[in-house]
């Protein structure tokens, strides 16, 4: 029996939800997440990156997030993040500022600017609550107010959803668990009540068994293990790189201190492990 790919991978989220023939899935998965935060559903969407051949999984240029809009103009972007590449509040406020200030066209009025809508399905626990599903806007502290209800923010986070909380009449969570990576065994009653999620299960066994699909899911795989660990080492360097740093202040500042008091150069030298330059440096002028 051939391995399912993990369509958590984004290379593979969007050949399933983000394809021109596959727009009824993205549809039901798009109002099952706005009626679960209790919101109207949708009635029609339209893709705005469709997912091509084009699209190559170790090409920075290529968009694996989903653009799409509604009937309204309602402009929604779907992104799935397999791993953290951290500072995640301020990078979803940033794309959704360039998502929502590039709407505007010379000579338009703010008026023309529609709501924008940014979903991130995360792989890992973000944020410090135990909820799987949670929303932002922007309204008043005290009041909840809204000051607009242009922007709204989702974030989907896997790892704290229950692998047994299968839902008899279907639902997000269904979906989820599918995303998550549910044993087939339970595939039937996870789409009991949910024809396109059967036809998304459907989409992924054929992709799992194309050799080209496998291929390029291959190739993101590593694309992504690579970009993450090139974060995860950048990190570790500028962790040690200020450890050292700091050590070097407070060995300076001792310095000073015993300067200060008329020591001699080479007790200084041993109790810093500074050398005579370093400490003739730091005299006064």
């Amino acid at each position: 029996m051939t391995e399912l790919l993990d369509p958590r991978n984004d290379f593979v989220f969007k050949r399933i939800f983000g394809s021109e023939e596959n727009k009824d899935v993205l549809l039901a998965f798009l109002n099952h997440t706005f009626v679960e935060a209790g919101e109207p559903p949708l009635t029609e969407i339209v893709l705005l990156n469709p997912y091509t051949e084009k699209d190559a999984p170790y090409d920075k240029q290529s968009i694996f997030d989903i653009w799409a809009k509604t009937a309204e103009g309602k402009l929604i972007n779907v992104e799935m993040q397999l791993f953290n590449k951290y500072d995640n509040e301020k990078r979803t406020l940033y794309y959704w500022g360039k998502r929502y200030s590039n709407q505007l066209q010379e000579g338009q009025t703010y008026r023309a600017l529609k709501k924008c809508v940014t979903i991130n399905i995360l792989n890992f626990s973000f944020l410090p609550n135990d909820r799987y599903h949670s929303v932002f806007h922007l309204r008043e502290d005290h009041t909840l107010i809204p000051l607009i209800d242009d922007i709204e923010v989702h974030f989907i986070e896997l790892p704290k959803l229950d692998d047994r909380a299968v839902s008899m009449e279907g639902g997000l969570v269904n979906w989820l668990l599918f995303l998550k990576g549910a044993n087939k065994s339970n595939w039937e009653v996870l789409a009991m009540n949910e024809p396109t999620l059967k036809k998304a299960m459907t989409t992924l066994e054929f992709l799992s068994q194309d050799a080209e699909a496998r291929r390029l899911y291959e190739a993101r795989q590593k694309y992504l293990h690579d970009e993450t660990s090139m974060i995860e080492g950048a990190k570790t360097e500028g962790k040690t790189q200020g450890i050292l740093e700091g050590k070097t202040q407070a060995k300076t500042e001792v310095a000073k201190n015993m300067l200060s008091m008329g020591l001699d150069i080479q007790l200084i030298v041993k109790a810093t492990g500074l050398t005579e330059e370093e400490i003739h440096a730091l005299k006064p002028m």
